[in-house]
């Protein structure tokens, strides 16, 4: 009888540190988990550091892309003078459209400045030749402003589809733990086996919450950047079209006179 007396002593005295110690404290929990499951948690937090780094970054980017522009187009079609919209749009550096312009009228002076050197022949390059150099330093800006909007994205990818599962290897890594400490207790009582469990499942919770903020980031930025994509094509079939109408007219007009 004394003995049972004992145990029982012992068993609600366990059962009150356990509860005093892991009474819905996080902190607690982390401190008191083993060192895997705590290197799990470390590697968890540096995901989630940089994933809302990296998420705050490109918000700040696409809202200042989106911005200017919209700046940017409004100035394009209302100014004849592309000279003029070159200068403006030197401030620009967010909008991805600004930039192909600016790579688009760069090549098209380079290439009147070529014609009109000393060195030069007098031979004007045909239109279709011009088109083509202008096209491929549109196509090159392009693929340069599509990089810049795909850059760190592959980042949030990768924490969307790897933290869940790392936070997933603490769990069950805790949870070993936790069944082989049942095991050398004898003891399978809800005071024992509750304590490490809570300790385990911390991990899949951190995972979780790394993983949730990157996967909706990464899919709003990328159809951001899908978006901006289509709006650079349309903008470099339309200023090439541009420089093409120009280019006729300015040789129609030399002709006539």
């Amino acid at each position: 009888m004394n003995v049972e007396w004992l145990v029982s002593i012992l068993s609600i005295t366990g059962a009150l540190s356990a509860e005093s110690a892991f009474k819905n404290d996080i902190f607690q929990m982390f401190i008191h988990a083993g060192l895997v499951v705590k290197i799990v948690l470390l590697i968890l937090v540096i995901f989630s550091v940089i994933s809302w780094a990296i998420i705050f970054i490109k918000w700040r980017f696409f809202h200042n892309a989106r911005q200017e522009t919209a700046y940017f187009m409004d100035l394009f079609w209302g100014n004849s003078e592309i000279g003029g919209i070159y200068k403006e749009s030197d401030a620009l550096m967010f909008s991805p459209i600004a930039q192909i312009f600016r790579a688009g009228y760069s090549e098209l002076m380079r290439i009147k400045k070529i014609q009109g050197s000393p060195d030069s022949t007098g031979y004007e390059t045909p239109l279709n030749g011009l088109s083509d150099y202008v096209e491929r330093a549109l196509k090159r800006a392009t693929i340069q402003q599509v990089s810049r909007m795909d850059k760190a994205l592959s980042f949030l990818a990768t924490t969307g589809n790897t933290t869940p599962f790392i936070g997933l290897f603490g769990t069950v890594w805790g949870i070993m733990v936790s069944f082989r400490g049942i095991s050398m207790s004898g003891s399978a009582s809800l005071a024992v086996v509750a304590p490490g469990i809570a300790e385990a499942l911390i991990a899949t919770a951190a995972g979780l919450a790394a993983a949730i903020p990157a996967v909706v980031a990464f899919n709003y930025f990328n159809n951001k950047a899908s978006e901006m994509s289509s709006e650079m094509d349309a903008f470099a079939a339309d200023f090439l079209s541009l420089v093409v109408r120009q280019v006729i007219r300015k040789r129609f007009k030399s002709e006539k006179d």
